[in-house]
Formats: C-alpha cells, structure tokens, sequence
C-alpha cells in the first residue's frame, strides 16, 4: 500500500474514532445528569463510565478500525486505556492545583482538555495498533494440495 493511502486511511480511521469517541462521551455525560437525579452522583458516574467503555470499544473495533466484534479481551484492553487517560488527566489536574494553587476555572479547564486530547491520540494509537491490529490475510497452507488429493482419490 502507497504511503498517501495509508495516510489516508489512518487519517479517516481517526476521524471516525474522534467522532465517536466525543458522541458517546457526549451522551455519557446526558446519561450521567439524568442518573444522578435517582441516584447518588458517584454510582451514576460508575454506570455511566462502564457503559459509555462498553459501548465506545464496540464501536471503535466496528467502525473506527473495522475489527469486528472486539471480544472480553478487547474490552478489557479497551478498559485499561481508560483507567490509564483517567490517571492521566487526573495527575495533570493535580499537578496544576500543586503548581498553581490559585488557578482559575479557564486554567483548569485548558490542561484538564489538553491532557484528555493527548490521552485520546494515545488511546487510538494503542488501539490501533495493540488492541484491534489490522489482521493480515492468512496464507492458505496445503488446501489446494488437499484439493488436488481428494479430486485424485475421487477419479
């Protein structure tokens, strides 16, 4: 494959993982506010956060890298490259409030974003290529000799 359809293609796969990434997110977080009116803010946030992983590694093996079903071990994986942008983002905001006690709202908000973007082009990458890995087509080893025995046996 030429190098600009490679490009191409990766680019459109992360196009389509941004994409859906920020909808279920987006929708999460609809879910997360509705919950939290029956239940406590903390268990809503667990559910919300299991099934926004859930639903987001479905559609990123489907869609975003045309993997197919992605399996316990897919989601799994899925999951701890969530547990890792959440430690991420969560050491990035500790570290401005250890820095930069008095830091204000936008401040907050600008690292909290930029660490989240950083997490998410790690979290494709590590999906891309450790978790939902393009599969190579599998040679045909001895069907055509096997073939060829069993037209031989026939006659």
């Amino acid at each position: 494959m030429n190098g600009l359809r490679l490009i191409r293609r990766h680019t459109a796969a992360f196009g389509r993982f941004a994409g859906l990434g920020s909808g279920v997110t987006l929708a999460a977080s609809a879910a997360l506010v509705l919950l939290s009116q029956w239940i406590p803010w903390m268990a809503a946030n667990a559910l919300t956060t299991v099934a926004s992983t859930v639903v987001a590694t479905e559609l990123h093996a489907r869609i975003s890298f045309g993997h197919g079903r992605p399996g316990l071990a897919g989601h799994l994986k899925s999951a701890a490259t969530i547990a890792a942008g959440w430690l991420v983002t969560s050491a990035a905001v500790s570290s401005l409030t250890a820095l930069h006690p008095g830091a204000g709202l936008v401040l907050q908000q600008t690292v909290y974003l930029s660490a989240t973007a950083l997490v998410g082009i790690g979290r494709y990458l590590v999906l891309r290529l450790a978790v939902f890995t393009e599969r190579a087509p599998q040679p045909r080893t001895g069907g055509g000799v096997r073939l060829r025995a069993a037209y031989d046996a026939a006659a």
